[in-house]
């Protein structure tokens, strides 16, 4: 997946997959996750899934694990998303990833693992996420970060065309 600058994400571990919709007059079909034998999408376990809604013009950030795998998929809206690399032994350490994605023409599910930090702008109108983790919800494994922190270096207010 490349962002709006034609840079590809080069952190290891992260996943940015685009997914197919097959329409037709009934609706669509987007096949969002497949977790196959050997797979490193979500450790091949699935502890939680949630859903979360992200009103116009909110920025949810920083926010990351210190064990767990997450997938992210946005059902409808569109999202200005960022990752920071906040992994110590991580040759893209401390480097920041941002796109857009979302709506019916950039549809795709995102993974990071633990110590990968992610946040979003919501672009549009009321938005809906779902989330995969490998573990189930713990107060130990959530690591935040105030979004407008110096700690990471991103501008939210950048403008989306």
């Amino acid at each position: 997946m490349k962002n709006e600058q034609n840079k590809e994400c080069d952190f290891d571990n992260v996943h940015i997959k685009s997914l197919t919709t097959h329409q037709d007059e009934r609706g669509f079909f987007r096949e969002i996750l497949r977790i196959p034998n050997g797979s490193n999408l979500l450790e091949n376990t699935i502890g939680q899934i949630s859903h979360s809604e992200v009103y116009p013009g909110i920025v949810k950030a920083w926010h990351g694990h210190v064990n767990q795998y997450q997938s992210t998929y946005i059902i409808k809206g569109i999202l200005m998303v960022a990752l920071a690399d906040k992994r110590k032994n991580s040759s893209t350490y401390n480097k920041v990833y941002s796109f857009i994605c979302g709506g019916i023409n950039k549809p795709i599910v995102y993974g990071f693992p633990p110590g990968v930090y992610h946040g979003y702008r919501n672009l549009g109108d009321t938005c809906q996420i779902t989330y995969f983790t490998s573990g189930q919800y713990d107060i130990n494994d959530e690591i935040r970060i105030d979004p407008f922190s110096d700690e990471i270096k991103f501008n939210w207010s950048l403008k989306y065309k």
